[in-house]
């Protein structure tokens, strides 16, 4: 039955003028409609509703108008920070002011997002022992820091994301010192999170609110005892993210932080100066050690490969017994300064952290490791989030909402509603009011070499050439693996006339913006390209999957799950390899159509997905689109979109 709650939404939604001005051509749709009143349900009732809203649904519309509605605090979190800019800026504005309420909003990221100014002052001290580059990109958020009202680095549009600069004018949760802070009531991250605090609605991204669900104390937990209703917006999301917070990690940054901070803080005191930079001089070589033990640059595995190497036993209890001598000489020095204390706290928590990981007792935990250039991270990954966080939802009684627009597998939620725990949960699908009939084509080539062939990447772009051509660029050319898009790069670089924009080449939002500026790009991607990109109208007219998009065998959290599901009697490829890869590639697929206006060609080169009976649930979770297996038919269907515009005058 629909509550009181629900009619008012859909009385609201159905007004028309009312959302004109704010949104031009507005006019409420069936399955946005169905959601409010859902969505409005569940935030009444305090039930857990899990919608698949496709694109075109409406979907933001359809939480936002309800959420803004009800009584009680509501918490909104998105997938990424630029979704969360996007709904803080843009979206909510405009529906506040077509709804003519007063409600208070706030934006929340985490600290890494906010300048920190005691760190900035620590370290303009000592800017002679940064690099040149570094010591600049500290003028320069000196000088933005003295006409900032927020401290939201997202600001600072003259430095790249992944600018040296950061971690010296940044705190982590390791080298706050909170209310000891002589800075404290200047903090920005302060400020940002008393604002949610007295908010009506705040917004919040996923890896903020599993850090705070982790109990690592990253500003959520003071908003949910009195929060009305959770939204996760991009909730395909979750169960990794939260699978990445519920459990626990070290990394060579970590420590080589502690070791610097630790410096900085001591040359303002009477400690020993001599002594701890022998002490920390010795732990940096331990880290670089262990490091060089682990093997190549890029490599995933798990942690048991390595355990047993007598290099990698070395590096171990070298690192453990130097961050041993650190923590005994730094006890009795904790009380000299707060921020000394505040390193001696970290490095016995850094030193448990390590026992912990290296031992690899718990058998409900995934123990890997990941090497980089210069750096390591040890991980832990529990094998399964459901009962973690089916506990935190039940701690905190309200409203609880998952909405995507991929959360199914051919309309079966179990895969999604099973790694969170959401057994209870309402479930309601919704498909796009979009005419994926008349608006697009789904081209699967013939006569490519199966994806274990050593030449299947050549094949794949030989074939595609003359689609790239037809398309006149405009095309996103997604891969499965970095490795095929490096090749598939060099073979095209000769190839084509049109701008050739390559991830890894220049930053995804560069990249992005060139591709939108260009016109007529051809970019290539790999997984960060798949979801949570929104180009509309001609400028994207063809997206190319490479591969049915099946997890790497190799890593080592997916091989324990399968590990796991195989011990029990189940079929790993039907319940946990199969699911993923249909729910990966409707993300990829869902870049292609975007706006009721948008027209283009989604072409999956695998040929797994005709000639393997598990590709018809690929097909089957795919929107309605035409199907060809010709390439006349890809260029005929170009020619007539290119007749259609110059009639049109576009």
């Amino acid at each position: 039955m629909t509550t009181e709650a629900a009619n008012q939404v859909i009385q609201v939604l159905r007004d028309s003028e009312r959302f004109a001005a704010a949104i031009p051509g507005f006019s409420a749709r069936a399955p946005q409609l169905d959601m409010a009143a859902a969505v409005a349900d569940a935030l009444e009732t305090l039930g857990t509703l899990v919608v698949e809203a496709e694109t075109g649904t409406g979907k933001t519309l359809a939480y936002l108008v309800p959420a803004l509605l009800a009584d009680g605090p509501t918490i909104v979190s998105t997938g990424t920070k630029s979704l969360q800019d996007q709904l803080f800026f843009k979206d909510l504005p405009v529906v506040i002011r077509a709804l003519g309420v007063r409600r208070q909003v706030a934006l929340l990221k985490g600290r890494a997002n906010y300048l920190c100014p005691y760190r900035l002052a620590l370290h303009r001290e000592e800017a002679r022992f940064l690099t040149r580059e570094t010591a600049e990109q500290l003028q320069v958020v000196a000088h933005w820091a003295g006409r900032t009202r927020t401290g939201d680095l997202a600001e600072l549009q003259e430095l790249p994301e992944d600018a040296p600069v950061w971690p010296w004018v940044t705190s982590t949760t390791d080298n706050c010192l909170g209310q000891d802070c002589p800075q404290y009531s200047e903090c920005p991250l302060m400020r940002a999170r008393q604002a949610a605090q007295e908010a009506d609605l705040v917004v919040v991204n996923h890896h903020l609110f599993f850090a705070d669900a982790a109990l690592k104390g990253e500003g959520v937990s003071e908003l949910l005892p009195s929060a009305n209703a959770v939204i996760f917006d991009e909730a395909h999301q979750l169960p990794d993210v939260a699978a990445s917070f519920f459990g626990e990690s070290l990394s060579a940054r970590q420590v080589n932080e502690l070791t610097r901070d630790l410096l900085s803080e001591a040359g303002h005191t009477a400690a020993d100066l001599q002594a701890l930079n022998s002490l920390c001089a010795a732990i940096d070589r331990a880290v670089a050690d262990m490091r060089l033990a682990m093997g190549d640059e890029g490599r995933r595995a798990p942690w048991s490969e390595v355990a047993g190497l007598p290099a990698v036993n070395e590096a171990v209890n070298a690192l453990l017994a130097r961050l041993e001598e650190l923590d005994e000489a730094l006890t009795p020095l904790h009380k000299t300064s707060r921020g000394l204390d505040n390193c001696c706290r970290r490095c016995s928590e850094l030193l448990a952290t390590l026992r912990r990981l290296v031992a690899a007792a718990d058998p409900q935990q995934v123990y890997w490791f990941e090497n980089f250039r210069r750096a390591f991270v040890l991980h832990a990954t529990p094998l399964t989030v459901a009962d973690a966080f089916d506990a935190h939802r039940t701690r905190h009684r309200c409203a609880w909402v998952f909405t995507s627009a991929t959360l199914s597998v051919a309309g079966d939620f179990r895969h999604f509603t099973d790694r969170l725990g959401l057994g209870e949960a309402r479930t309601l699908r919704l498909e796009s009011p979009f005419d994926f009939r008349r608006q697009a084509v789904l081209y699967v080539p013939e006569n490519l070499p199966m994806p274990d062939s050593p030449d299947y990447t050549r094949a794949v772009v030989e074939v595609m050439i003359p689609v790239i051509r037809a398309a006149e660029g405009r095309t996103f050319f997604l891969f499965t693996s970095h490795r095929a898009l490096r090749e598939a790069a060099e073979l095209l670089r000769s190839r084509l006339d049109f701008p050739l924009l390559v991830q890894g080449e220049a930053g995804r939002r560069q990249l992005l913006d060139e591709f939108r500026q260009r016109g007529n790009a051809v970019l290539l991607g790999a997984a960060s390209f798949w979801e949570g990109i929104d180009v509309r109208g001609d400028t994207l007219s063809c997206v190319i999957i490479d591969k049915l998009p099946f997890g790497s065998p190799g890593d080592p959290v997916a091989a324990a799950r399968i590990e796991t599901i195989r011990q029990r009697g189940g079929q790993p490829f039907r319940e946990f390899q199969l699911p993923q890869a249909v729910l990966t590639l409707r993300q990829g697929a869902g870049r292609l159509i975007r706006d009721p206006q948008d027209r283009g060609l989604l072409v999956v080169a695998d040929p797994r997905i005709v000639n393997r009976g598990y590709g018809r649930l690929f097909l089957d979770s795919l929107p309605g689109m035409t199907r060809t297996r010709k390439q006349e038919v890809v260029e005929r269907f170009f020619r007539m979109l290119k007749a259609q515009d110059e009639n049109t005058g576009n």
